[in-house]
């Protein structure tokens, strides 16, 4: 184990050294051809550091199609902060109206929070933390995992930060205080450990946002008929409410792009009627309202009200739900396009919607509890009424989407147990649907909607999962702030004091009604996390075993010859999690089998920390010797949106770049030879005096490499030639999967808690979801299992 270490650490100071040399040309953008030549087997080391920022971006698009995906993002992004009128007043106010000027408090509070969180916060600060246009609590976890080695597995590899995707550049000097938390991050074990409980807990109360979000809206919208018939129960509600949810959930699976289409013009409608009502409420009732835009409004509330004042900011906090879900969703749309649709037609409508609704209390204190049906002008309460149900409906997509787009990127960076993710759309990407996760939220809200029957109810619980996920926000926008943008401080502690205390006082508001229906998304997030660590833990232990266990190449020769293994024809592509040697799985199946295929590939699939890897990116292959085996390693690295299950274009892709390896491989050996046996040098001298023109010294490098081989006579393309000819002779012959069908109990001497985690917890999740082979989408004609016991 020693000896590994010394050699790894002495393959890491080289790479070291050479990307000190390389560092000037990296800067200038220069390519450096011959670097290839010094190719380190990076499958059994781990990748240096780096860091630094190159800048942040999202999908680039043309104005057509950023104002097209704008005015789909009102269907699908603000449904939810867009129906928050229907019951922030009446939540804030629980006890009624004490005093006339309350009024012009409660206003001002929300929309100086309207302003600063969902305008400021969100669409100006957090959307720019987007990962290569993907958002979410994950997305912001991807980024910190990027650039700081902070992830729990040892996978790292010097190559994925070659991807295109990756965007890194070298150790920037110039901020000390973003390499010093950088350092301090990636030694502190419960730093890395804090960071994943973060993003677990943030994952888990966005997904309680997702089965809170359509029950407080629809409820809502339909108790609003108890004001046209009294005849309308409030159980009758309730049931006519869980109707409207299921029609909801059905429809997912015709994915965003569609629903978004059918959506938009509805809330399109919505915020018009809201806007318009509002804007008539100011100049019928009182226009003087417009000045709560004065703070001391809210200085006034507080010193009348003391702790009645504070606990009613859980129901001032609701005007801000649903933006998280703009951060979310971002992955369905794009930066630009949420900016634009947030800022032209979603803050003006709910600025004069709350405004209006203001101005309209102020001459009838006693109508809060139901401000927002009753503030309609007679001709347009069942238009209203109509479209405020659709837009309830609506309100629910943010929120189940903003899911959908989480656990996806959960269950690519191994936090998540394994569930199908459908692309539901080839045009725009990151539009996904989670059948298993649909109706789960399905069959929640059903029971939430049975059990609190009421919004009000609803709401306290609400609160609480809309701020903590904003507080964990921020907390890691923090970080991104200091370790990857490098941002000036005294902007980083003004964000901290200006909006991280606002969040915080919220946080305590709602807290305080933890036991008046807050408890619930408590609940549901200690559900999901449990779920979450477990299946993270022990898939972390499974890792940690197989890479203790691993095959070293010279321990595979062994084991095949000793087993005296039988070589058939046709290609077998063994499946792994393990980046770095081959799978202790294999020794297993060879003592077991004694026949090998003519042509064995090692693939690991790896989900790299961006959200897209190219597919020319896509394969990392390395040659198992001796070379006569047939035996390679491959890596695949996959971003946490790419999609998976394409499996006869991965067999043929994965043919294909085996081949090119081969022939790369052959022309980097024999130009290493013919650079050597002319120079008598190392080529790294050589890459010295490479020309300043990198294009030009890409094409004559390549050309000399090509002639180095011809140079070298026939045997070199001899060796290519045969070896491609096996690959083609096995893929001909057939491609069969194997793949291990691993058992994990806790190892003997096991503790109490052990035991629980592994042989109870973790096996019970197993057992009742998808298995990899059906995730992969692997040909069942074609896969072959083999069974292994892992004692961990």
């Amino acid at each position: 184990m020693s000896t590994d270490v010394v050699v790894a650490e002495h393959i890491n100071n080289r790479e070291e050294k050479q990307e000190e040399h390389f560092s000037e040309e990296r800067l200038h953008g220069k390519k450096l051809s011959r670097q290839k030549l010094r190719r380190v087997d990076s499958l059994d080391i781990e990748s240096g550091n780096v860091s630094s920022y190159r800048g942040h971006s999202s999908k680039t698009k043309e104005w057509p199609v950023i104002l097209h995906l704008a005015f789909q993002s009102i269907g699908v992004v603000y449904g939810d902060i867009g129906t928050s009128p229907l019951y922030v007043y009446s939540s804030t106010f629980g006890n009624g109206i004490k005093h006339r000027d309350d009024i012009l408090g409660v206003l001002s509070l929300i929309l100086y929070t309207l302003t600063l969180i969902p305008l400021i916060k969100y669409v100006f600060i957090v959307l720019k933390a987007n990962d290569n246009g993907d958002g979410g609590t994950f997305a912001l976890y991807s980024l910190i995992c990027r650039y700081a080695k902070v992830g729990l597995l040892p996978s790292q590899q010097a190559e994925d930060q070659e991807v295109s995707n990756y965007k890194l550049e070298l150790p920037n000097n110039r901020l000390r205080r973003a390499s010093k938390l950088k350092s301090a991050l990636e030694r502190s074990h419960f730093a890395k450990l804090f960071l994943l409980f973060s993003t677990l807990l943030g994952t888990s109360m966005v997904i309680g946002d997702g089965v809170l979000t359509p029950c407080i809206s629809v409820l809502s919208a339909v108790g609003g008929i108890k004001e046209a018939t009294s005849q309308m129960t409030e159980d009758r509600i309730v049931w006519i409410s869980i109707a409207i949810l299921v029609c909801l959930f059905m429809i997912q699976r015709f994915g965003t792009d569609k629903v978004g289409y059918a959506f938009a013009p509805i809330i399109c409608v919505w915020f018009l009627f809201i806007g318009g009502v509002g804007a008539y409420n100011i100049f019928k009732n009182d226009p003087g309202v417009l000045k709560a835009i004065y703070p001391k409004y809210i200085f006034d509330y507080f010193r009348r009200n003391k702790k009645q004042a504070w606990v009613s900011l859980g129901g001032v906090v609701l005007a801000t739900t649903g933006t998280e879900a703009l951060f979310a969703d971002v992955g369905h749309f794009t930066v630009r396009s949420i900016q634009i649709s947030m800022c032209t037609v979603t803050y003006p409508a709910l600025v004069l919607a709350y405004t209006g609704q203001a101005s309209f209390l102020r001459d009838h204190m006693n109508d809060v509890g139901d401000a927002f049906y009753k503030s309609i002008p007679k001709p347009l309460y069942w238009p209203l009424f109509g479209v405020a149900v659709a837009a309830s409906i609506i309100a629910s997509q943010a929120m189940i989407s903003g899911t959908f787009s989480i656990i996806q990127q959960s269950l690519s960076l191994g936090c998540f147990p394994r569930v199908k993710i459908v692309h539901t759309s080839s045009e725009y990407e990151g539009q996904v649907y989670i059948p298993e996760i649909n109706y789960l939220l399905m069959f929640a809200c059903i029971g939430v909607t049975l059990g609190f029957k009421s919004s009000a109810k609803i709401g306290n619980a609400y609160g609480i999962a809309v701020v903590f996920v904003m507080t964990l926000t921020s907390s890691l926008l923090v970080l991104i702030m200091i370790m990857i943008w490098k941002m000036n401080i005294l902007f980083v502690i003004a964000y901290v004091l200006i909006i991280g205390t606002v969040e915080l006082v919220y946080l305590s508001a709602v807290l305080y009604k933890f036991d008046q229906g807050g408890y619930l998304p408590l609940a549901f997030a200690a559900i999901l996390m449990t779920i979450m660590f477990v299946w993270n833990d022990v898939y972390r232990r499974k890792y940690f075993y197989e890479l203790d266990h691993k095959i070293s190449p010279e321990k595979l020769k062994e084991t095949i010859l000793a087993t005296n293994s039988y070589r058939i024809p046709g290609l077998a592509i063994f499946y792994s999690e393990l980046v770095h040697g081959i799978p202790p799985i294999f020794k297993h199946y060879v003592s077991h089998v004694s026949a090998l295929h003519s042509v064995l590939v090692f693939v690991s699939i790896k989900s790299l920390p961006i959200s897209k890897v190219p597919a020319e990116e896509r394969y990392l292959f390395r040659r198992v010797r001796p070379d006569w085996l047939n035996v390679y390693r491959c890596v695949v690295r996959y971003g946490y949106i790419d999609i998976r299950n394409e499996q006869d274009s991965f067999e043929s892709m994965l043919v294909e770049k085996l081949k090119e390896f081969i022939r790369e491989e052959m022309i980097i050996h024999a130009a290493i030879k013919h650079e050597n046996d002319e120079s008598g040098s190392d080529v790294g001298d050589s890459i010295e005096n490479e020309s300043e023109n990198s294009v030009e010294s890409e094409e004559n490098t390549k050309r000399e490499m090509e002639n180095g081989v011809e140079n070298e006579g026939t045997t070199e393309k001899e060796l290519m030639e045969t070896d491609i000819e096996a690959v083609n002779k096995a893929w001909r012959a057939g491609v069969v999967h194997l793949m291990g069908e691993s058992e994990v109990i806790a190892g003997e001497g096991a503790n109490i808690g052990k035991k629980i985690l592994i042989d109870y917890a973790y096996n019970i999740i197993k057992r009742n979801l998808r298995q990899t082979d059906k995730v992969l989408d692997i040909p069942h004609m074609r896969l072959l299992k083999v069974g292994m016991t892992y004692e961990l």
